[in-house]
């Protein structure tokens, strides 16, 4: 398996805490269909469809990387990790406006269930992308530097496996928190 052990035990790890997490919110919006529906239908989909461009993007950016740097092309590496990078900053903003526009219109974390589950789900999510960001942030200047070849690329591919867990959580957490009414 591509990068190291340590980064697909954490990833197992960070698989289960969503999945009860998901479990909470789907079980919560069983017991109270009316608050989740009247919040659902407050979400922003296209936003959050927009976010999902983003995010997968990022992740095809991530695999051109790797595919880049394992072919020994380390400038179009480096040029596709830089776009994953601002990929991912770009979900970080549309994700900031979208709390930002929650909160002035006086939605937040105690407004009731929904908005509470939206909040953990989300923001947990939100720290995963930031995390990945810095990854990519400290794997651009040894990718730039031709640091990492066909033979040794551990870090690059730890830090593609941990962006395409983002990329599949948000892939479960979009539809399952902004379109199944």
């Amino acid at each position: 398996m591509p990068g190291d052990l340590v980064v697909w035990f954490f990833v197992g790890l960070e698989l289960a805490t969503f999945g009860l997490l998901f479990l909470a919110f789907a079980f919560t919006k069983l017991m109270q269909p009316v608050v989740f529906a009247v919040g659902q239908a407050s979400l922003d989909q296209t936003v959050g469809a927009i976010n999902t461009l983003l995010l997968i993007s990022a992740s095809a950016c991530a695999a051109h990387t790797l595919a880049n740097v394992r072919a020994g092309r380390h400038r179009a590496a480096t040029h596709w990790l830089g776009a994953a990078l601002l990929l991912g900053l770009g979900f970080l903003f549309f994700k900031s406006r979208e709390y930002m526009d929650k909160w002035q219109a006086g939605v937040d974390f105690a407004s009731n269930d929904f908005y509470m589950l939206w909040t953990i789900l989300t923001g947990f999510h939100f720290m995963h992308v930031v995390a990945g960001c810095v990854i990519f942030a400290l794997l651009l200047h040894p990718v730039s530097r031709g640091r990492y070849n066909a033979q040794d690329c551990n870090a690059l591919e730890s830090g593609c496996v941990f962006w395409h867990m983002v990329d599949l959580l948000w892939i479960v957490l979009f539809p399952l928190v902004y379109l199944l009414v």
